[in-house]
């Protein structure tokens, strides 16, 4: 019984010295924390305040929403490290974008 086990023990040796070492991955969430102080608009700001505030947009994506009463019109507007989401004109979420291509980060918005 004790040679099987010491022949298991090895084998789980060798496999474990044979595996590279796991390099650490920067995870999205460490890099929200980290970017806490980046100067990003605030909810409830007006579109023209964060215009004022942050400058023109990159881009502006077309609206979504809108077809009914219940389902306000919601504007995109894209910048260097985020997006800002408004609801007819106020900033509802601020979401900020991959900072490097080997980040895993939400989805790419869609157009």
């Amino acid at each position: 019984m004790r040679r099987p086990l010491l022949a298991t023990l090895a084998a789980c040796g060798l496999i474990f010295a044979a595996t590279p070492i796991a390099h650490a991955d920067t995870l999205l969430v460490d890099r929200v924390k980290q970017e806490a102080g980046i100067p990003k608009p605030a909810r409830g700001m007006s579109m023209q305040q964060v215009e004022r505030t942050f400058g023109a947009p990159q881009s502006r994506m077309d609206p979504r929403g809108g077809q009914k009463r219940q389902w306000p019109t919601i504007n995109r507007w894209v910048y260097p490290a985020y997006i800002v989401y408004f609801e007819r004109s106020k900033v509802i979420d601020v979401v900020l974008t991959q900072a490097t291509a080997m980040e895993v980060a939400p989805a790419p918005p869609i157009r």
